[in-house]
Parts: C-alpha cells; structure tokens; sequence
C-alpha cells in the first residue's frame, strides 16, 4: 500500500439523523474510488461499515466504523457515525479525531432532529462542518426549499456548490464553481452536459449566495466581488478550503448516495477543499495547555476506541498526533506508565484490516492485543504527553441484569467488564442495598444492544428487569420501651433486660447513648445491645433499613448468672421491635436535583411533566452552552424517572437533556407508600 504523508490525509465524520443515508454515501464512496468492486446495500445487510452483525439485523448503524479509501492522490479516512442518540459516544470518539464533519441531510424529510445535534456537537467539538444533501433523486425533492431551510437554520455561512436541476423528466446536477452540469449513470459516473437556459438560470440564482461566501475570506475576493468581476475556480477552491477551516463557510453538497450523484464532487472537494490535520496547528493536553502538532516531531498516538473482539482480542483505534510510527517501535502509556510494542498495526475498511509498516502524522490506524492501554490514553516516546480525553454523556437509563443460568452467571461479570472498556456510555454496579447487579445506557436500544452482544461475542445469555429502588425508613416519634428476653431451659439460662429511649435522629445510622444509674445494667453489656439494635436496623417496619435512629440505654435488669451477651443483643431487639410498632416510621425515598436543558419553547411541557413526576422546580436560567435553550432545575424522586431518558427525548423530538444526582433521602407521601410492597 502507498504511503501517504500529512499532507495527503484527510479524516471524515459522517454525522446526521437515522437513516438519512450516512452508510450509504460511504459506500458510495468506497466503490466509485476503485476500494470496493460493488455497492453494498443496507438492506442486504452488505455494506462494508455495517459490519456487525447486530448492524446487519436491526439495519441501522451501532458503532463508528474506520474506512479509507484514496482520492486523487488524497487518502480520506470515513468514519461512518451512528445518527440514534443512543449512540452519542461514538459519534464523540469520531469528531475527537476526524478533521472535518460531513453532515448528511434526508433532503426529502429536510432538518432533523439528528441535523441539530450533529450540527452542535461538530461546532462543540471545533471540528469544521459541511453539508451534503442526500436523496435529492426524490420526485418530491426541492433544492429552494432544503437550502434556505438550512440558511435559516444555521446561518449564513451556509452556501451552495453542487446542486441538482431537474430538466422535465431527467436531473442533472451542476457544480457552482466550475459552472458545469452534470449527468450520472448507473455506475455513478459522470458526463457533462451543455447548460440549458433553465441550469443558466439556477447558476445565476444560487450562485451569488456562494461568491458572496467565498469573498468573505479575503479583501481581494471582496473587491473582485463588488466590482463584478468573476472569481476563478482556482481562488474559489482556495477560498472554500479556507473558508471551511475558519468557519466562515459551510458548504452545501447536494447528491443522491444510493445513485452516487453528486459524490464524485463531493471526493473532488475533499481532496481540494478540505482541511489536513495540520490545519489546525494545536491539540490540546489532558493539563489544558496546547501541543503544536509537529510532523516530524517524536511519535505519539492517541487511543480513541476500543473494541472487544472474542477473536482478535482488544483492538485500539488510534489516530497518530505525531511524527510518523512504525512497525516494531516501542511507546510508553502516559497514563498507565506501561510500555506498548507496535509489532502489528492495520488500516480499516470496515471489518477488513490491512497491515502497514508505517502512519504518519495525522492517519488514523488500528493496534491489536495492547496490554495496558485503554480509550483515552496517550502512547508517546518518553510518556511525558498526554492529549485531552473525551467528554462522554452520563447514561440513566438503568435496568437490573440478571444471567439465564449458572454458566451464564459464572462469565457474565467477565464479559461485562469487557463491554465496558469498548464502551465508555455504559456503567455497571453491583448494588447491595437493593441485591441487583445494574447496567446503565443511553437508552433502551444501548442496552438491547448490549443484551445481543453479550450473547453473540461471549456466548452470555441475561435479562433485564426494573431495578429496584433502594429505600429507607425513620421513625417519627419518641417512644419509651423495653425488651425482656428469658429463657430457662435447665441449668445456665439467658437472661437479658433492657429499658430503651428512642427517638428520630440528625445523623444517618444509630446514634448510640447511655444514661444508666446504679449499674442496673453492667458496663460490659453496653456493646451488645448497640450491636443488637444495629442489626436490627437492616429491617424497618416494611422490610427497608432504618436510618437515623437515636437510642438511649436508661435501665434495665440483669442475672449474675444467665446474662450474656447474646442475652442482652436479643433483649435490644424485642425493644427495636416495639419501637417499630410505636415509632410511626414513614418509608424515605431517594431524591436528587435534576438539571434539563430544553429549548425555550418546551419548557411549560417539561414542567407540567415534572408535576406528574411529584418534582418540585427549584428555578429557571438560560443556558449558557447552547443558545435558545432553558436551564429548569427541579429535586425529583428517582423512582419517578427510571424512564425519564425515553420520557424527554419524546417531548422534546431529542432536544432535551438532563442531569441528575441524588443528593438525599425524602418522606414517601403516604398515598404512594401504600403502594409500594413490603421488602421481604
């Protein structure tokens, strides 16, 4: 294979709503550039990024899946992106190392809710944007209507090149710069055409939108531009090129992926237009400062994904921030101290890999088997960098996780751990209070995923169930009582005598004191009656543990010869007994702050949705991350928003987002305690 140098590598993100055809304009790519010898289809389950077999059954993409291919002289790494939000952390781990973000529009169903957010998490990520226009073979297609839809949306750095024309019956597509019309056949291949009046007059029409565009990046543009003078093809390829990196442009592609219309133009701005790596000059460090990016500088990595192969082992996706790496060439882990040997490194076409000897500074590349590196971390000659990690979104959506079998609870953790380390949005917890062992994902696809795969790599069959909520209980009244244990069963008996002031307390646990006179309990029985009622704490009234409990030992009685230890532990007990009997305990749930980011026009929805949730608003602000957005604060049982991820995302068509922490316990309200069952 060709090595290629810096300068010659251009890294792509495919972002965008499901199934606006991400997949497929990869694909397209892959075959018109000679890397594939046919056209996969998404519903034969053939395409080369959706490899997986889960992809392939569900037929939507699940995990950003590594490509290349090569273009005039250009080689372009594609990262194909899922568009479900469940999969938000993929598409993060991509813009970490992509250089530019190709957003696909359905150009039938036009902006979507997955345009918005690809196009956000592009801009958060200071990765430079362009638009491609897919499906515009649609009979209900309008080129006027999906442009404008998008200047108005994002601005007016967004500018047509490539559009489409349609002529009766037939499409032609015209490239704005060249002033070119094109039309395709069914290999996707090109040939010009004269242009019509009609194309002549769609040139004229769009074409002042683009020169006012690329004449914002220079002074000499702008004059050429005022005075009416024409710009070259040549100036106007530098300026997008420009244009792009500064964020003073975003372009507009328009094409059809299944028909591969427009994608040759798309390959031809990549190579001309696109930026290189080195374009951005800076990487930031884990420490906040900036690295200089140097192409000759020592060599380091940066491990962006993992991937748990039952076959292969622990693949790394790493994209090389320095210098050029080579086969056999030891780096050392910035975060685990551990040195890695590069003995094999591969480029990706989907699931195929291909070894290299060497990658040089700003390619993108997979290691197999690294012993002691994980996502995030930085390998470099002495150890000494370490590049800033991604920021994954905390997933809620938790359910219980429970094996089939015996065999199948034996490995279950094992593999689960192996999940994790592919999976950065996943969390898992052995939860004792309430005796569940609990996965969280971003949604209930991330986690019916996780269920087949589980199953289909590590042979793991689990079920999932509704996680129980670990609740607690207080009494609510002091209460005066006594214990009394006695047992004579011939010879040494147990006797055991205790007089018990309870009452509720400040501090979590029990609060222990003694105000006995007159030795009417000795001294060395004190202990066991603090352990007997710490451990009958572990159950309340309905079954829960009691907390925030303050005992006082006052009196009691003892035998010189039948009182023990256990004796008084025991008599601790029956008084705890009584104290639940006559304390009024209450049942206390967990609470936390729940934060919600929304656009400003959902959030009476939100609101009123809270209400039925039992949440209390605590206040209102605007958010200062996102624009047009409300910051709604509320405490919020976490019983009522076990399904809150799936709840928001619906109210909101995937706008909103939350945070929650909880932060302590709350009286249940007695018309709901009464419907949760006693624990047994």
């Amino acid at each position: 294979m060709a090595t290629f140098d810096t300068k010659a590598i251009r890294n792509l993100a495919l972002l965008g709503h499901g199934e606006c055809g991400k997949t497929s304009l990869a694909e397209a790519m892959l075959y018109l550039s000679g890397k594939t010898e046919r056209l996969g289809k998404i519903a034969d389950g053939n395409t080369v990024c959706d490899f997986d077999p889960e992809e392939q059954k569900r037929g939507l993409s699940i995990s950003a899946s590594l490509a290349h291919t090569a273009w005039k002289d250009i080689k372009i790494n594609i990262i194909d992106t899922p568009g479900d939000p469940d999969f938000e952390g993929e598409v993060r781990q991509a813009l970490r190392v992509a250089g530019s973000a190709v957003i696909v529009v359905d150009g039938k169903s036009g902006i979507e809710v997955g345009t918005e957010l690809a196009y956000n998490a592009a801009s958060d990520a200071g990765v430079p944007k362009v638009f491609f226009v897919n499906k515009c073979d649609d009979p209900d297609y309008s080129l006027e209507k999906s442009f404008y839809e998008l200047h108005d949306k994002f601005g007016t750095t967004v500018c047509p090149v490539f559009v489409p024309c349609r002529t009766g019956k037939d499409m032609a597509m015209i490239d704005l710069i060249s002033n070119k019309a094109y039309t395709y056949d069914g290999a996707g291949k090109r040939t010009e055409i004269p242009m019509t009046a009609e194309m002549a007059e769609m040139v004229n029409r769009y074409k002042d939108a683009l020169n006012e565009a690329i004449a914002s990046t220079s002074d000499e543009l702008m004059e050429k531009y005022f005075a009416g003078e024409e710009i070259t093809r040549e100036e106007a390829a530098l300026a997008l090129h420009e244009g792009i990196i500064a964020g003073t442009i975003t372009p507009v592609y328009c094409g059809s992926s299944t028909k591969m219309w427009g994608v040759i133009a798309m390959m031809d701005a990549v190579a001309e237009s696109f930026p290189r790596f080195t374009a951005k000059k800076v990487e930031k460090l884990e420490n906040g400062e900036e690295l200089a990016i140097d192409v000759n500088g020592a060599p380091a990595i940066y491990v962006y994904k993992t991937v748990a192969d039952p076959f292969v082992g622990q693949m790394s996706f790493f994209k090389v921030m320095s210098g050029t790496i080579k086969r056999d060439m030891t780096l050392k882990n910035a975060t685990s101290g551990a040195t890695e040997k590069l003995a094999h490194f591969y480029v990706m076409t989907g699931k195929k890999q291909t070894e290299v000897e060497e990658l040089a500074c700003g390619d993108i590349g997979m290691i197999a088997k690294l012993s002691a590196t994980k996502t995030g971390d930085t390998l470099s000659q002495d150890g000494n960098v370490a590049y800033s990690k991604i920021a994954y979104p905390t997933p809620y959506m938790t359910k219980a996780i429970l094996p089939l079998t015996a065999k199948d609870e034996s490995k279950m953790s094992q593999s689960i751990a192996r999940m994790l380390e592919e999976d950065l949005t996943l969390r898992y917890e052995n939860n004792k209070e309430t005796a569940q062992i609990l996965i969280s994902g971003m949604g209930e696809t991330h986690l019916s995923v996780l269920v087949a795969r589980l199953e289909s790599r590590f042979g793991v069959k689990v079920q999932l169930e509704e996680p129980k909520i670990a609740y607690r209980e207080r009494i609510t009244k002091r209460v005066d009582v006594e214990g009394k244990h006695k047992k004579q069963t011939g010879g040494s008996g147990q006797y055991g005598h205790v007089k018990v002031r309870f009452a509720p307390a400040e501090e979590q646990g029990l609060t222990f004191s003694v105000s006995v006179v007159g030795g009417t309990v000795p001294k060395n029985f004190y202990p066991a009656v603090e352990k007997g009622l710490q451990d009958a704490m572990a159950k309340g009234a309905h079954g829960y543990p009691l907390v925030q409990l303050a005992a006082d030992l006052y009196d009691g009685s003892y035998h010189d010869v039948d009182s023990d230890e256990l004796s008084f532990r025991l008599a601790a007990q029956i008084a705890y007994k009584k104290c639940m009997e006559e304390g009024a305990p209450v049942l206390l749930e967990p609470v936390g702050e729940l934060e919600i980011s929304v656009p400003e026009s959902l959030v009476g929805t939100v609101m009123g949705d809270l209400n039925k949730r039992r949440g209390s608003v605590m206040g209102m602000d605007h958010s200062d991350c996102r624009k047009g957005y409300t910051v709604v604060h509320a405490v919020v049982p976490k019983a009522e928003i076990g399904d809150y991820p799936i709840a928001l995302r619906a109210m909101t068509k995937g706008f909103g987002s939350f945070e929650f922490n909880v932060t302590g316990y709350e009286v249940v309200p007695a018309n709901v305690a009464a419907k949760i069952p006693a624990k047994s």
